[in-house]
């Protein structure tokens, strides 16, 4: 322990050597039991200010303080409970958006059991999508045929 470090400790940390930090209070404490004279001087000036330090008391706030805080603070909402009324028309909100997903489902199963069991397939689109303006088209809209009514013909 350096005498820098000593007054370093007692001016951070009062004359009370268990305010001191504790992974040198022994190496401090043994310094100023070689160096009596210089510890004292150091430990009376640190006492001195912390004696000052503990008479400055803070006086309770007073009755009208808290009251006027109290005024002054945000008023939360009551929270009211939800009235037996709108939890019937919840549940009757629910029941219908459950009840058209129902009919939905039962209207698209329907529908395709008629088509399975009646023995129909759906009719497939001519696909002319499938092709290109580069391969050209799967009929033939040159004027030729359309003045005459026939398509594709080889004449």
């Amino acid at each position: 322990m350096t005498p820098e470090r000593f007054h370093t400790l007692v001016a951070a940390y009062g004359a009370d050597p268990q305010r001191w930090p504790q992974h040198e209070r022994d190496d401090a404490l043994e310094w100023a039991r070689s160096h009596r004279a210089q510890a004292d001087a150091a430990l009376d000036e640190a006492m001195a200010l912390d004696s000052w330090l503990a008479r400055d008391m803070i006086a309770p706030p007073t009755r009208a303080l808290f009251e006027q805080i109290v005024a002054g603070a945000p008023v939360k909402p009551a929270v009211k409970p939800i009235s037996a009324a709108k939890r019937h028309s919840f549940w009757w909100s629910g029941a219908a958006f459950a009840g058209a997903g129902l009919a939905g489902a039962l209207a698209g199963a329907l529908t395709i059991s008629f088509v399975v069991l009646g023995g129909t397939t759906p009719v497939a689109p001519h696909e002319p999508y499938l092709s290109t303006s580069f391969g050209g088209t799967s009929s033939d809209w040159s004027e030729s045929n359309l003045n005459t009514g026939a398509e594709g013909s080889d004449e």
